[in-house]
Parts: structure tokens; sequence; C-alpha cells
């Protein structure tokens, strides 16, 4: 049977395919890339830290995802404000892609912060409802009878 998956197939195309993530770093495994202030990154993670006050190791878990989304999104606030460009001077990254990334990582800021909250009110023995959810369907079609 063929193998149909994607992606780079040699070991060159698997290279350059590898550092993809760090052309803006908004995806990069590592929070800090090359070219960041490491005590900057340090000093943010105390000040977060020192204001939320994690206890057990959940709540610190939870903060450092706060830290590495708020740390990406000043990488990626900067980027928006043109600081970050390319080798050849045009900038890194495509508008449109880059606000879906910037969209990812505010959620996934906010539902930590989320998390976290409602972690740190059941530790301090607060009831604390299940997180709401709700689906939303955007198909034009709904809700229309369909026997017309």
């Amino acid at each position: 049977m063929e193998n149909k998956k994607g992606g780079p197939k040699t070991d060159e195309g698997k290279e350059i395919s590898k550092m993809n993530a760090l052309k803006h770093g908004l995806l990069s495994k590592e929070v800090l890339i090359a070219g960041e202030d490491e005590e900057e990154l340090l000093l943010l993670t105390k000040k977060i830290r020192s204001e939320i006050k994690p206890e057990t190791e959940i709540e610190r878990l939870l903060t450092d995802r706060i830290v590495a989304n708020i740390w990406r999104l000043k990488r990626a606030l900067g980027m928006e404000d043109g600081e970050v460009v390319s080798s050849s001077g045009g900038l890194m990254y495509d508008s449109d892609r880059f606000f879906r990334y910037e969209t990812m990582l505010e959620k996934s800021l906010y539902k930590a912060l989320h998390e976290l909250e409602r972690t740190q009110a059941k530790r301090n023995g607060k009831d604390v409802p299940l997180p709401a959810v709700v689906d939303i369907n955007l198909d034009s079609s709904f809700g229309k009878n369909e026997l017309q």
C-alpha cells in the first residue's frame, strides 16, 4: 500500500521543514528563541508567578502556560509592529496566517487563565461550576425548513 502522507521525503526537505516554526517562532516548541532576551523572559516569569502565586503543581503548570502565551503574544505584537523582518528585508509572516496564530495564542492564554482561576477557587474551598461550552452553527441553512 502506497504512503499518501504529505510532507518532506528527503533529508534536506526534513531539515528545512523542522525549521518552519522558527520562521516567526509563534508555533515553536521552545518559548525562548534565538535573538530573544532570556533575562526579560525570566523577569516576566517572576512577575507573573508573584502575581498569580501558584501553590500546587497544576497551578505551576498553568502559570508556565500563561507565561509562554504572554511571551509569544509579545513576540507576535513585535511582528505586527513590523519589528521582525526577514534577511531580505520583508516582513516574516503572512498577515492572515499571523492573525490566526495570534487568535490561537490569545485563546490559549485565556483558557489557561480561566482554568487557573477555577483551580485556585476550588483549592480555596469555593464551589466551582464546570466550564460552560457553547456550540455555534454558522451554516446558513441551519434552521431553514428543508421540505420547501
